[in-house]
């Protein structure tokens, strides 16, 4: 689930964003020197300026199993946000966007309740830490960031990992991976309020260069899944409708999930989620649920079975088989899950009726945001110029196209 929207632009005719107003996101010596003037201490010591950053995700397939205790294929993208700073005493923690300039803090000692800005996904990160009982330091940062808000890339677990990183001595807490993206999504979840799954916080802190991340959020247990990118690319498009799922949308979903297994679970107390729910035992319940709740059913065991299927058919080498299984996810999450966009959908389409396009569909929770497409090497140039040719005149939006590469999990970048 895409949190409340950060600061950040970038000009659409670019493939891939790589700055964000004047402070080049990709340049921690621009960072660096961007701090220094927000702030005296970062100049007069330079030698205690940090630079942290946590990547976007693109979900391959897999969309809204994690709360189900289910499987996906995400990967960390190069789309990322940063974040400059200097430690302090005072157990303060200020923000400055670097687009924008606007400011934000709070006190380490008197968090507070959530304000509903983007602030809260740092205060809600801070506040998360403390509960885990990971000691946390104040600090005077500056943020930028290329990952394209309200478009199902998951900025907001990027601002929860960034801050997770900038607020811990080691940074990064000196825990492993999973521990912090359990304690950004208990941020999420328990202090702004939105009840999301893993997903977006695990493949941010998990990414592999040049892999995807097969996920199992029973067990949590997880391995790398390397992608043929020799044949083909990953590339985002973003409809430019913002995602429109709402809380209240995405947590009605989940409760309908949970209503369905407290049905099955009467008949079979080894049901614990729709991960234990084959299509028969679904079908055999079908009369029990109102129609509605039996499509978000649907949705969800088959696309646990479409990621299996799709992560055999990479190792296999079967990129037809990686296709069907895209183009399927989509259609599922169209009809029977009810997350898709007119918008989502003409994106879908087009990328389709272009050759050289594997597969294709929306990724992230739904109702606006970006598609994922699986090309083949050389045909990324005709899926842009069919995208920005089709797309405005079908919708009246400016889409962007972005090629995208995976890339390792959220981490320090720079010290000293």
């Amino acid at each position: 689930m895409e949190g409340r929207q950060l600061a950040v632009g970038f000009d659409p005719r670019e493939e891939a964003p790589r700055s964000i107003g004047d402070v080049a996101c990709q340049d921690v010596e621009a960072l660096r020197a961007a701090l220094a003037e927000a702030e005296p201490r970062a100049a007069d010591r330079p030698d205690l300026v940090r630079v942290v950053r946590a990547p976007g995700r693109v979900n391959l397939i897999g969309e809204h199993t994690d709360y189900n205790d289910g499987f996906a294929l995400p990967a960390a993208i190069d789309l990322e946000l940063r974040i400059a700073l200097v430690p302090s005493a005072d157990r303060r923690v200020e923000i400055v966007l670097g687009e924008s300039g606007e400011r934000a803090g709070f006190d380490l000692d008197a968090i507070g309740p959530a304000q509903g800005r983007w602030i809260d996904y740092v205060a809600g990160t801070a506040w998360s830490l403390g509960q885990a009982g990971i000691p946390t330091r104040g600090f005077r940062g500056l943020l930028a960031s290329t990952i394209p808000t309200s478009a199902g890339l998951s900025s907001s677990a990027a601002i929860e990992l960034a801050s997770a990183w900038a607020l811990t001595d080691p940074p990064g807490g000196d825990v492993d991976a999973m521990t912090l993206a359990r304690v950004c999504q208990r941020a999420e979840n328990r202090y702004v309020g939105v009840n999301s799954g893993l997903m977006d916080q695990a493949a941010e802190a998990l990414g592999r260069d040049g892999e995807a991340i097969l996920l199992d959020f029973r067990t949590l247990e997880w391995r790398p899944v390397p992608l043929p990118l020799e044949r083909c690319r990953i590339i985002v498009c973003d409809t430019g409708s913002p995602r429109r799922l709402s809380v209240s949308q995405y947590n009605a979903r989940r409760a309908q999930c949970e209503a369905a297994v407290a049905v099955l679970a009467k008949g079979d107390r080894r049901i614990r989620a729709l991960r234990d729910v084959t299509p028969d035992m679904l079908a055999s319940i079908r009369g029990r649920l109102d129609e509605e709740t039996f499509r978000r059913c649907a949705h969800v065991v088959r696309e646990d079975e479409r990621v299996l299927r799709t992560v055999a058919a990479l190792e296999a080498g079967d990129l037809a088989t990686v296709g069907r299984c895209l183009v399927e996810s989509h259609e599922s999450l169209r009809d029977q899950y009810e997350v898709s966009s007119p918008e989502l959908d003409a994106m879908v389409e087009i990328a389709l009726a272009t050759p050289g396009v594997i597969g294709s569909r929306m990724t992230g929770a739904g109702f606006g945001g970006c598609t994922v497409a699986l090309v083949e090497r050389g045909a990324e140039a005709r899926l842009r110029d069919a995208v920005l040719s089709e797309y405005p005149a079908r919708t009246g939006l400016t889409p962007r196209v972005f090629a995208v590469e995976p890339v390792r999990g959220a981490g320090l970048l720079a010290a000293g």
